[in-house]
């Protein structure tokens, strides 16, 4: 039994966070579309039976009705594919939300949250979806299978046991009670990090999302029998997040490291978030060197730098200098070191 397996599309997500650029959300959101769209076409020319979409497909506050028409219209082109979603925490089962009032294709089956089985001739497959923003619990405790010797297969969205604390209102469930209800394929949603490990899978987000989800990014190809599973991650963002730092230590002005940059050389199918390092002997406007550089495949700037003066140092002059310095050491020993390095920065060099 063929199967693809992917969550955490989050189609119309703002990605305000992404990029200092304002059309890179316009832009990402075009490219979750091209990585849906590759998707259904493998399906297609594959002749794969089964699309498990463990959870996050869209964004319930941000999404556009022109957009599930889009979804639904792909999921139309795939009409022997059996489609099975069971919605996660951005994209709840609510009495308003598109799971529930628009009418999907045929082949689309949509889970809430009522744990439930679905009989086809290759497997029994079990879902459930999550009805709210958050999730306590799924009931899953005492959840039994009714026939363990036909393939098993559970779709869902969910936090393993053991992960962050802030993830405990997700549908936190232990890799061990996983394994010990006993089913052969558990397709899981919501971590964005790919789990390939054993048959309890997540594929991760479909599209990097951010900077903290480096790395490749797409969906997960099976082949399943009883006592057999063969698993295979195919690539469908085709632009790769990647982090450079860069240090400054030994430049004296904005217009060499302007330069620098003009002059580095970046893949031209990966976006970039450029990390300035070491001592700066310079005022650093981001919004301002964003401007400049002509490379639009840096899409974020993010200063690390410390200063390179010595404030210790200047504090012991008996100077105007030396008495901000002294201030700024005094301030820095209660309050935000990071801003007030700033101050003295610029403090400093009216000052000189």
């Amino acid at each position: 039994m063929k199967f693809v397996h992917v969550a955490d599309i989050h189609f119309d997500m703002p990605f305000t966070l992404l990029s200092n650029r304002a059309d890179m959300g316009e832009i990402r959101r075009i490219d979750q579309r091209k990585a849906f769209k590759k998707m259904i076409e493998y399906i297609k020319e594959n002749e794969i039976p089964y699309l498990f979409i463990a959870g996050d497909l869209y964004e319930h506050e941000y999404i556009r009705e022109s957009t599930i028409e889009y979804i639904n219209n792909l999921f139309k082109e795939i009409p022997n594919t059996k489609i099975f979603i069971t919605p996660g925490n951005h994209d709840p089962y609510l009495l308003n939300s598109y799971y529930n009032k628009y009418k999907w294709a045929d082949n689309v089956k949509i889970f809430n949250s009522r744990l439930e089985k679905i009989e086809t001739e290759d497997a029994n497959i079990y879902g459930f979806g999550f009805d709210d923003f958050y999730c306590y619990n799924s009931g899953f405790n005492e959840f039994e299978l009714e026939n363990k010797d036909k393939l098993n297969i559970l779709i869902m969205h969910s936090s393993l046991a053991g992960a962050r604390n802030d993830e405990k209102n997700y549908n936190v469930i232990s890799e061990k009670m996983f394994k010990e209800k006993g089913f052969d394929y558990v397709a899981l949603g919501h971590i964005h990090k790919r789990k390939l490990d054993n048959n309890i899978v997540y594929p991760g987000s479909m599209l990097s999302l951010g900077f903290d989800e480096l790395g490749e990014h797409g969906m997960v190809v099976g082949n399943i029998e009883k006592g057999s599973l063969n698993l295979e991650f195919i690539i469908l963002d085709e632009k790769e997040l990647i982090e450079e730092e860069l240090d400054v230590s030994d430049m004296t002005l904005l217009e060499e490291l302007i330069e620098k940059l003009n002059e580095k050389y970046f893949e031209e199918n990966k976006l970039y978030k450029v990390i300035f390092v070491g001592k700066r002997n310079f005022e650093i406007d981001i919004y301002k060197i964003y401007k400049l550089i002509q490379n639009k495949n840096i899409i974020k700037i993010k200063d690390k730098t410390k200063i390179a003066y010595d404030l210790n140092e200047i504090a012991n002059d008996y100077t105007l200098k030396g008495l901000f310095a002294k201030e700024i050491l005094n301030e820095m020993k209660n309050n935000d070191s990071e801003l007030l390095e700033k101050v003295a920065e610029i403090g400093l060099d009216i000052l000189s």
